[in-house]
């Protein structure tokens, strides 16, 4: 039987208490394996992939680190920020305003319940909140939802935790991603990740992902990064 996963507003409550730790560029994604090797990248790939943008919409932009990153290099983007936790929102706004000539939108909400409109963003990032989603047919929805939001030779970038298919496989990265947890902050920093891994986060693995995005309409598809149980990937409509 699948154990029982945190509930929204559970998510929500503790997004709300560790703001100040996210705000951090370089460190607030420290349980992620090649964190800020990533955001670097996926900034990289966004202004080549889409030079001539003129907006970002960033689901689930925490504070608002990967917009930020994209602005250092496509500067004065209009940026939509979307985020289920007020105090993460604020501090994203205050960030992106504060980076850009552009107009600044903040949206506290689900991305399952949140209506995109159709061809609107230049570009998405959603970085480690699509393991969030919990059925196939959540994942579906959503999916489809970034398709048709996009303009036409848009992109969607993803960073987040994955799974496998495999279990064999699974176990293996599992204990990769184990031992770097030990190394960094050791055996109990470790056993705490793990833990809010299993309460809160459904992930799904990324041939899964890249699989949907195909066949949600998007005509090229790319694996940018992946180590362990973590990946990089997204696609242009």
């Amino acid at each position: 039987m699948r154990a029982v996963k945190s509930t929204v507003d559970q998510i929500r409550k503790r997004f709300d208490n560790d703001v100040e730790r996210f705000s951090n560029l370089e460190t607030g994604q420290t349980a992620t394996i090649d964190a800020a090797m990533v955001l670097d990248l996926i900034a990289q790939v966004v202004a080549k992939t889409n030079p001539d943008a003129h907006s970002i919409l960033d689901v689930g932009c925490g504070a608002g680190n990967f917009t930020l990153k994209v602005l250092g290099i496509l500067p004065n983007l209009d940026a939509t920020l979307i985020d289920l936790s007020s105090a993460m929102l604020a501090r994203a706004h205050s960030r992106v305003g504060a980076a850009t000539t552009g107009r600044v939108h903040a949206i506290q909400g689900d991305i399952r319940e949140l209506d995109l409109g159709k061809e609107q963003f230049d570009i998405i990032v959603a970085a480690a909140v699509l393991h969030h989603l919990r059925e196939e047919v959540e994942w579906t929805a959503v999916f489809s939802k970034f398709y048709a939001c996009l303009k036409p030779r848009g992109s969607i970038w993803i960073s987040d935790l994955v799974a496998h298919a495999l279990p064999a496989i699974q176990d293996i990265m599992w204990g990769r991603y184990g031992d770097y947890l030990v190394a960094f902050k050791g055996e109990e920093y470790r056993d705490t990740v793990f833990a809010y891994v299993e309460q809160e986060d459904t992930p799904r693995p990324v041939l899964f992902q890249c699989e949907l995005l195909r066949s949600s309409g998007f005509r090229e598809v790319e694996i940018l990064h992946k180590n362990a149980v973590f990946a990089a990937f997204g696609a242009i409509k």
